[in-house]
């Protein structure tokens, strides 16, 4: 590693430069070209045997004619024949289809007039059902005539009870109130009346030191520092409230300021949300079937087009790329909520298909494949009209259109495609849904997507998800597209409006703070004033107080009067307490009665509501059933006369028809050949006479054809065929053998490859880590990211200075010391992987800062020594910073002469 060397790799921005630098350091290089020159000598060995093999493939045309003439004759033998034993046999399978037609015909006559009786029986048993279906009804409808009187009774108990109870609760909480107030006025009372004790005492010791000369001058004096430390109380309260006004100011600014920012937050995030959507939209756009699945399932295809001869039949999907709608875009919406989850579905034959079809999904990264297991071989199935919705409103089958049978066969079978009606919006939906009752109908999907059904008496609405915009049948995402630019831009504009509403409510709230610590120096300096001055209140108090000798009885007077005052307000106020707590309790225990009674009437009326609701629910079942028995009896009636008996009648005068037509055909057959002749012949198999007609036409035909082909004797083509054969035997043999051989160096060649890569990938993730490792001993992070297909290398290094926590994906992007730094742990990483006798590294560090220095040195000594391969050092700038050992040497060289 040279000074030039280093400032080349330095200043490079090529990629492709440092891939092809860390390929040959690793000898990935050496072994790819070795594996594709082997590729091509194979491939050559190939084309040579391809054409060996080709220089006999006339002989062996050939012989392939001679044995296809050889085969032909031997058919045209075989034909004649068969022509004279088919010739017999249709003569007496005429006699033998009449004799089966006449024994169906003698079972069909049996069989109708066994159903006589049996639909009699029938008829009787749904009269007897009807009578007792009816008779059940009615004690039904008198059973639930009585418990809806009931029902209303209770109802109207339950309002009174539930009246009463909140008025006893309300009674108990006001008595409760008066208590609390009650007792707060008692506590007061008692304090006050504590104070006036103890000011009476205070008054009684001090009144014995003061003299009446000095009580007035103390009186003034007094006065004053009252009046100063009023003052200075009011001052101070008013800047503390002038505080909480600001602080409660600065609340609101900073509360304002983090609503500002979770609505930026959300709107940034709608943006984000709304730009990846309009992406998706256009690789869709680009390429229709990554709409069923995204990117994966194009790889997922192209695996399957690569392993297409392992299937039995090639798998069938993504369903939806199959499917287009009629009539334009209108119903994508509903058609998204209504088979969305079948769209990206696979339809494979048999279970082995199934099993690698997963194999493949697995190799493609494609988790939670939906696979489909279907017969290919049903024909598209037919669905009768009265098993259709009866309905005016088209059905999801009626706007999808798909040439592949299969695809709609799995829609009928999974989806009920044909049972899922489309409506134009909620109302029309409602009608068709809930009131109509028809047949056949699953659900009901308006074009919104908006989802309705019912499943006996419970009728279910589920709204459509709003984020779901467009489905993914649209034959285009233009305006789609169009729509979501417009809200990518109104998102954008209202952030940008926020971000400025947030800085001005911030520079507000910093003139606010401003404020707030010039009131609160105001504050402090205020309540220091205040707390001196009534300390020399205090203070003077105290020494009026010791002064003074006596006080006036007037005030001792006043004192104790208002004490005896407050002693009968205190038991006055008792009293009252008293009485009202005697009637919290009694308010509180006839709520609790009041309570227990009406949750025992709810317990009782919810028992009666439930036992209406079943009788409701088994008169409409018993209403149902009778509906069914009486139109099974009239069925059945209508059975039994247009049919039964008039096909009884037309059996048996088709059986004198056969009858007679039997007796002539064993007439004609007698004249070509017996009866027991066609015996020894094997009859007629069971074949009907139109199959032996057209075998013998087929026949006929063959026979003529093959007998104008050909003018040889088979004698003469056998042994023509022999001796060619002779003649290319031991070649194919030695061809056969060569490709086998070639065969398996091809597989050998293929299982070094996938190791090659396998342990290129490694190597790839190895440098990445060992780079970062050696970064870390300067507090630096990076990576690096090889990529074989492009072959190129990038370096990224993540500067722990660098307050935007981006990486540096160019290493021109950083100072000389950091790139000549990131440029040795690189070296280093790839020494780390390479084996080697001898290194060296020539003024490595010369781009490189002291700090930086010192840790490389460090770095690549310990490096050295732990992997113990000599290494030479060369730098132009002191070494005394290297640590001294048994396996380090330093040489200075003398300075070259001027």
């Amino acid at each position: 590693m040279t000074q030039d060397k280093s400032r080349e790799f330095l200043h490079s921005g090529n990629n492709k430069d440092k891939f092809k630098f860390f390929y040959k350091a690793t000898l990935l290089q050496q072994v790819n070209d070795l594996l594709e020159s082997i590729f091509k000598e194979i491939t050559i060995a190939y084309e040579t045997v391809k054409e060996l093999e080709a220089a006999i493939r006339p002989i062996e045309n050939e012989l392939n004619e001679l044995q296809v003439k050889i085969r032909n004759m031997e058919h045209v033998e075989q034909i004649s024949m068969q022509v004279q034993q088919l010739k017999k046999k249709l003569a007496w399978s005429w006699v033998y289809d009449v004799d089966k037609q006449l024994e169906e015909q003698n079972i069909k006559i049996e069989k109708l007039k066994n159903r006589i009786p049996t639909c009699q029986a029938k008829i009787d048993q749904q009269l007897h059902l009807v009578e007792k279906l009816k008779e059940r009804c009615s004690k039904k409808r008198d059973e639930i005539a009585r418990m809806l009187e009931k029902t209303s009774q209770v109802k109207q108990m339950k309002e009174n009870l539930n009246h009463s109870v909140s008025m006893a609760k309300k009674e108990a909480f006001g008595l409760e109130r008066d208590c609390k107030s009650k007792t707060s006025n008692i506590q007061k009372m008692v304090r006050q009346l504590k104070m006036l004790e103890q000011q009476v005492q205070d008054i009684h010791e001090q009144h014995a030191k003061n003299t009446q000369a000095e009580e007035s001058n103390m009186e003034e004096k007094l006065k004053v520092l009252k009046d100063e430390v009023h003052a200075a109380e009011l001052t101070l309260k008013r800047l503390k409230e002038e505080d909480a006004s600001l602080m409660e100011s600065m609340r609101r600014q900073n509360d304002e300021i983090q609503k500002i920012g979770d609505k930026i937050h959300d709107h940034e995030k709608n943006h984000h949300g709304t730009m990846s959507r309009i992406r998706d939209l256009q690789q869709h756009q680009s390429n229709k079937i990554t709409v069923f699945g995204g990117a994966k399932v194009i790889y997922l295809l192209q695996i399957i087009e690569r392993y297409h001869q392992r299937f039995k039949m090639p798998p069938i999907g993504p369903i939806g790329a199959h499917l287009k709608l009629l009539h334009g875009n209108k119903w994508a919406l509903a058609l998204e909520y209504a088979i969305g989850r079948l769209l990206n579905s696979f339809i494979v034959t048999n279970h082995a298909d199934c099993r690698l079809l997963k194999q493949c999904a697995k190799e493609a990264n494609y988790g939670h494949l939906q696979i489909i297991i279907y017969d290919f071989s049903i024909p598209r199935l037919k669905i009768p009209q009265h098993m259709l919705p009866d309905t005016e409103h088209p059905s999801i089958l009626s706007v999808l259109h798909c040439d592949n049978h299969t695809v709609i066969n799995v829609l009928v079978d999974q989806g009920n495609v044909e049972r899922q009606v489309l409506v134009k919006d909620y109302e029309v939906g409602k009608v068709v849904a809930f009131e109509r009752r028809i047949q056949n109908l699953k659900e009901v999907y308006t074009a919104n997507g908006c989802r309705m059904f019912s499943r006996g008496p419970v009728q279910t609405v589920l709204q459509p998800n709003k984020r779901q915009r467009t489905g993914r049948l649209c034959g285009s995402f233009e305006d789609e597209i169009e729509k979501l630019h417009a809200e990518a831009s109104d998102e954008q504009r209202i952030a940008n409006d926020l971000k400025k509403n947030k800085r001005e409510a911030e520079v507000k709230l910093e003139e606010l703070d401003k404020y707030m610590r010039s009131i609160k120096r105001q504050c402090v300096n205020a309540s220091k004033s205040f707390t001196s001055k009534k300390l020399a209140l205090e203070e003077e108090m105290h020494l009026h107080t010791a002064e003074n000798n006596a006080t006036p009885l007037s005030s001792v007077d006043e004192l104790v009067e208002e004490i005896s005052e407050i002693q009968k307000k205190i038991e006055e106020e008792q009293v009252l307490l008293e009485g009202l707590q005697k009637k919290g309790l009694e308010a509180a225990g006839k709520a609790d009665d009041l309570k227990v009674e009406f949750d025992k009437l709810c317990e009782s009326a919810n028992g009666e509501i439930a036992a209406l609701e079943k009788a409701e629910s088994e008169l409409v079942e018993i209403e149902k059933e009778m509906g069914s028995a009486n139109k099974a009896k009239d069925h059945y009636e209508g059975v039994m006369k247009n049919k039964v008996l008039i096909d009884i009648e037309e059996a048996e005068d088709h059986y004198q028809e056969l009858t007679k037509k039997r007796k002539e055909s064993v007439e004609k057959a007698s004249i070509i050949c017996s009866q027991n002749e066609l015996d020894s012949l094997g009859g007629c198999d069971g074949n009907t006479p139109e199959q032996i007609s057209a075998q013998l036409g087929r026949l006929n035909q063959t026979l003529m054809r093959e007998s104008q082909r050909y003018s040889e004797s088979i004698d003469d083509l056998r042994m023509l065929y022999k001796k060619k054969e002779r003649k290319i035997a031991k070649r194919q043999q030695v061809y056969r053998t060569l490709q086998q051989k070639l065969d398996a160096c091809r597989r050998a060649l293929e299982l070094r490859t996938r190791k090659f890569q396998r342990n290129a990938t490694y190597l790839k993730h190895q440098l990445s880590w060992k780079f970062n490792d050696h970064l870390r001993k300067k507090g630096i992070s990076g990576l690096i990211k090889v990529n074989y297909e492009q072959k190129t290398l990038m370096i990224e290094v993540q500067m722990p200075q660098d307050a935007s926590n981006k990486a540096v994906r160019d290493t021109r992007g950083l100072s000389g010391g950091e790139r000549s730094f990131s440029t040795l742990c690189f070296a280093l990483a790839l020494h780390e992987m390479t084996e080697a006798p001898f290194r060296a590294m020539d003024e490595f560090d010369v781009f490189m800062d002291a700090v930086s220095r010192k840790i490389s040195l460090d770095t690549l000594v310990d490096f050295a020594e732990a992997h113990g391969s000599q290494w030479i050092f060369i730098t132009p700038h002191d070494t005394s910073m290297v640590r001294a050992g048994d396996r380090i040497k330093k040489m200075q060289m003398a300075a070259p002469r001027s």
